[in-house]
């Protein structure tokens, strides 16, 4: 069974996100939304993982990668969200700037973009009983 894996790399992310919120929090503590979200959110990040901890005992977690469709979805996913934030950033920026044009490439993209997330996240789906259960048994 492949979720082991799957746990491995959840269980490494979320350790990952935690320390990075409260990263930003300190480097951002002239900024108090900024510090106490990010702190309030990393503390989440910290029961998400203790909530997961009794089914990490349960199936195990490895954090060795396999190469399988369903990770190479991940991957997309993970870049087409850095995309679809970006959009959003160039978006403020254009109305800052009072730029239609950059404003209607934007709104263009944007929605391809959310497309695009909307599809890989149903593939994603689709994939991971699949590749989770079935293929590791």
């Amino acid at each position: 069974m492949l979720l082991a894996n799957h746990l491995g790399v959840l269980h490494s992310t979320l350790g990952t996100l935690a320390e990075t919120f409260r990263e930003v929090a300190a480097r951002h503590g002239d900024e108090p939304d900024v510090r106490h979200i990010c702190e309030l959110l990393a503390q989440r990040i910290d029961r998400q993982a203790e909530q997961l901890k009794p089914v990490v005992d349960r199936y195990g977690e490895s954090g060795e990668p396999e190469p399988s469709l369903l990770r190479d979805l991940q991957d997309l996913y993970a870049l087409a969200s850095f995309t679809d934030i970006t959009w959003t950033v160039v978006g403020q920026a254009a109305q800052g700037l009072r730029d239609q044009e950059l404003m209607d490439v934007v709104s263009a993209c944007e929605q391809d973009t959310a497309r695009q997330l909307a599809w890989l996240k149903t593939r994603i789906k689709q994939s991971a009983p699949q590749a989770l259960i079935v293929a590791g048994s």
